[in-house]
């Protein structure tokens, strides 16, 4: 028996809403995924793994492998046999095991959320039923029962990350079979979760925000639609109780981030030894770099970030001068292949997942989450970055989400798509802001400060931007004003002691770099709030018996890394250094901790 998989293809999960049972002209009657005419798929989004492909076959090539006689008795090994019935079920939507099930004889299908609807798919002897929920630690979106009495494997959690950890082939194949099976059930869009909210306010762009970045299956309905109104009053939701979640087993009404990804099983757990070795506050691409490192080098690394995996750099659209990466990449696909690394060498991420505070005790140092959790663990990397910081106007924070944004991805393009926009700041960011929206924006406005275009923008953007008609650059120009309704509709451009008012529907700000630092308490800090590490600490090192590692702050143990150091070059490429690098300090820092101290003469 091998995998079928009963594909339907939508526009509704990352990009609009759709009917989910609607069959597309190119799904035929057996229930079986066929390729589709040409031009009869409506727009894709581009994944973070084009090496698995983006069509359905070469999805399911990776998806639905069978293992060899050799392979399927080295996974077994991490495993423990077990005997099941048919129609058992072996696992339920909301269920918190992430057990891989390989399977040796009979057969297992899986269903999205009705026991007597069609399998989405079925796993037959040699093959394994598993999704990227087996690495991320989410709650199972989707049912198996036994569609065949026979023998199958379970591998746990912890010996599966023993398994990941040890066979570099199974590691390997696994992962993109994880992936590729994502990818078709994100595309499938299916019931399992579905979010009436409506995008263009600052909670709907915050819930739509987290849940791209955290790549969730999920079907999205505007909740000032026709189907929003249907799907509401179904789901027994009012106006008041709108954003929702609607799942088989439980309505989240007012739903934000948090409380999703809290339903979900993506906050914080405790590590399996109860203390972690070292726990990273901030997923950009310095915790991201400091994860992948930490987790394959052997210590037990704990990832928290208070939005979302990606930070700063998961804003931009399209990163040209990364090594490596010729053709260039956006911001939220560095991130998505980083967590992905992070997470197939063992390290627990969670998000959102905010830290208020930190102190140190005799178990080690200890950080305090915002719902009161305490995480134990012998070292602290801080990454937090720096965000961009607001403009002192009446009315901004009415307009967040709504018509102002800090990030220039496909997300916000759409919400501006044909409208005016306009750009502030006069760094890479913006730059690479400007150039992407104009492709989408009906016309961008660049208001940069100062007087010079070139001078802390990269010469390969300055250029670019001054050859394209659909930008206009004005240089020592602010923004001095806001208007609109109920979205942002107009700004006011000064330059001088001229007034220009002009249209605005979308107003991206990349202005000054303010770090996230207001959770620290006794860590050195600077005017500004940035962390001084090593040399920097001077006379302000705390430590007894040796000096302050590289990246160390001025507590014994706890280290810095990316944008939020003091210093510190704000470069993905720096920063992705920066994490890599601090690593090595921790586990110096943890060496010497284990050597106990001479005792007096």
């Amino acid at each position: 028996m091998r995998y079928q998989l009963r594909y339907v293809r939508v526009e509704g999960n990352h990009t609009g809403s759709a009917r989910a049972d609607a069959r597309p002209p190119h799904q035929s009657t057996d229930g079986l995924f066929r390729p589709s005419p040409a031009g009869s798929i409506g727009r894709v989004v581009m994944s973070p793994f084009p090496e698995l492909g983006d069509q359905f076959e070469e999805l399911a090539q990776a998806a639905f492998r069978t293992l060899d006689e050799a392979q399927f008795a080295r996974a077994a090994a991490y495993g423990r046999p077990e005997r099941v019935d048919e129609g058992r079920i072996v696992f339920d939507v909301g269920d918190d095991d992430a057990d891989l099930l390989l399977v040796e004889s009979g057969g297992i299908e899986v269903l999205q959320d009705d026991l007597d609807g069609e399998p989405i798919l079925r796993a037959g002897p040699g093959q394994f039923v598993g999704e990227l929920n087996l690495l991320t630690g989410q709650s199972r979106i989707l049912r198996a029962r036994v569609a065949a009495a026979g023998l199958v494997h379970r591998v746990p959690a912890r010996q599966f990350r023993l398994l990941m950890a040890q066979d570099a082939e199974l590691s390997d194949l696994l992962l993109r079979a994880f992936l590729a099976r994502r990818r078709l059930l994100v595309q499938r869009a299916g019931r399992n979760l579905e979010i009436i909210a409506d995008e263009a306010t600052g909670v709907g762009m915050a819930l739509r925000t987290f849940l791209i970045r955290q790549d969730l299956p999920h079907r999205w309905i505007e909740q000032n639609t026709a189907e929003g109104r249907v799907e509401a009053a179904a789901a027994g939701l009012t106006e008041a109780d709108l954003p929702a979640a609607v799942m088989p087993q439980a309505t989240l009404r007012q739903v934000e981030p948090r409380a999703l990804s809290h339903r979900l099983g993506l906050t914080y757990r405790r590590t399996p030894d109860g203390v972690a070795d070292l726990t990273i506050v901030g997923a950009g691409p310095a915790g991201l770099a400091a994860a992948v490192y930490g987790a394959s080098e052997g210590l037990e690394t704990v990832l928290l970030d208070a939005v979302a995996t990606g930070g700063q750099a998961a804003a931009s659209s399209r990163i040209e001068n990364y090594l490596g990466f010729p053709f260039g990449l956006s911001g939220e696909q560095l991130a998505a292949r980083a967590v992905v690394q992070a997470l197939k060498f063992g390290a627990h991420l969670a998000s959102p997942c905010a830290v208020v505070s930190m102190r140190t005790s005799d178990e080690g140092h200890v950080l305090t989450l915002v719902d009161g959790t305490e995480i134990v663990t012998r070292a602290v990397l801080i990454a937090t970055g720096a965000a961009y910081r607001n403009l002192p106007l009446d009315r901004w924070s009415d307009f967040v989400g709504s018509g102002i944004y800090y990030a220039a991805t496909d997300l916000e393009a759409r919400a501006v798509a044909g409208l005016p926009v306009t750009v502030v700041g006069g760094a890479n960011s913006a730059g690479q802001a400007a150039i992407y929206l104009a492709q989408q924006a009906g016309q961008v406005t660049l208001a940069v400060r100062g007087p010079d275009l070139a001078k802390d923008m990269s010469s390969y953007l300055v250029e670019r931007i001054r050859a394209d008609p659909r930008i206009t650059v004005r240089t020592s120009t602010r923004v001095t004003a806001l208007a609109g309704t109920h979205r942002l509709e107009e700004v006011t451009l000064t330059a001088g002691a001229d007034d220009h008012p002009c249209g605005c529907f979308g107003l991206f700000c990349f202005i000054g770099a303010a770090p996230a630092t207001g959770w620290l308490t006794g860590v050195a800090l600077d005017d500004k709030g940035f962390v001084p590490t090593d040399g920097q600490l001077g006379d302000r090192w705390t430590g007894v018996g040796r000096g302050p590692l590289p990246f160390e702050t001025s507590v014994p143990g706890v280290f810095a890394a990316g944008d939020v150091r003091w210093s510190s070059m704000k470069r993905v490429a720096a920063a992705v250094g920066e994490g890599a690098s601090a690593v090595r300090s921790v586990h110096q820092a943890l060496a010497f901790a284990a050597v106990p101290a001479p005792r007096p003469r």
